[in-house]
């Protein structure tokens, strides 16, 4: 049996009954710890989705029918990956498919926030416009600024095409460099110090995965290294920035803002960045496009019937990967 976890698009759910006896989420609402627990003693396959934490508790329960977790997202930092290799059960993603998606998002928080659209926005919602003036509503452009990428898989050198676009310079921090051949098409400049290209740049744009290595990456200490100039976008995951660092630097005047899509405590947000001006905030949208949900779903099913055919499944997740 096939348990999926949340709703997914209708085509996508269709296919899965026409293939797989499969049980669904109707209503659409989140399952508890316990649901979970209960939902992997049952099944052969669970699709989980990136807000269902699939931990050593709930692998703890699982039966011995379950042999596949084919999450239904990029990330895996909600499955134990390790706890699930060692009882024997294969893990998958759906990696590629976003990535245009969440480049477009980052590149629209990359110009909303040194441009103030949101600020712009709530001017006009409550009726406090007077009109045009020389000094209204004055932000920064981003030609010519430098855009440090944390993370240079496709996700982050999908945001750097786009942003050269713009007549940014492109820079950027990662594992391993990437190749010659990429630098050159990019015109990018590795760092193998993310503390010093934190103090070069005029905008930090994060695109790594959260792990426990990258678990406060963006410490409060790393932040201090940045430019009272210089704005922070992450749509990526929460976890890699102190939050509350974060907040407090903002709201001090110590950075000049943030564009966030994803928080240290979804969904929850903290309250210092809902009410501060110069942070625009959204609610975890980055890959939310009609076109890449289907897609995420049609690779699970690849991944699932890959599985099911005895193969190894395209997009298996590995310990030593994370």
């Amino acid at each position: 049996m096939v348990i999926v976890t949340r709703k997914l698009p209708d085509v996508v759910e269709t296919r899965m009954r026409e293939l797989f006896d499969t049980r669904l989420n109707i209503e659409d609402r989140p399952l508890t710890q316990d649901e979970l627990i209960e939902a992997a003693g049952q099944a052969d396959v669970l699709v989980p989705t990136v807000t269902d934490r699939i931990d050593a508790a709930v692998l703890r329960h699982a039966g011995p029918r379950l042999k596949l977790i084919a999450n239904y997202g990029n990330g895996v930092d909600n499955i134990d990956v390790e706890t699930a290799n060692n009882q024997g059960v294969t893990v998958t993603n759906t990696p590629g498919v976003l990535t245009e998606d969440t480049a477009d998002m980052t590149m629209a928080l990359m110009l909303a926030v040194p441009r103030r659209l949101a600020e712009g926005m709530r001017v006009l919602e409550e009726g406090k416009w007077k009109g045009w003036a020389p000094n209204w509503m004055l932000g920064h452009r981003i030609n010519g600024k430098r855009l440090g990428i944390i993370g240079m898989g496709r996700i982050g050198q999908a945001v750097a095409r786009r942003a050269r676009g713009f007549g940014m310079q492109i820079h950027y921090h990662n594992r391993r460099r990437v190749a010659a051949e990429t630098e050159e098409e990019l015109e990018a400049t590795y760092w193998d110090s993310l503390d010093q290209m934190l103090a070069r740049m005029d905008v930090i744009s994060i695109h790594c995965p959260h792990t426990p290595a990258t678990y406060h990456l963006l410490s409060a200490r790393r932040l201090k290294l940045l430019r009272p100039e210089a704005y922070v976008v992450n749509t990526a995951r929460g976890e890699v920035i102190d939050e509350n660092a974060l907040a407090r630097m903002i709201e001090a005047g110590e950075l000049a803002g943030a564009g966030l899509d994803v928080f240290e405590h979804e969904p929850s947000v903290n309250p210092k960045l809902l009410k501060n001006e110069r942070v625009v905030l959204l609610p975890h949208m980055g890959s939310a496009t009609i076109e890449g949900r289907i897609d995420m779903g049609e690779k699970v099913i690849i991944n699932i019937k890959t599985f099911a055919d005895g193969h190894r499944p395209p997009n298996r997740i590995l310990p030593s990967m994370l």
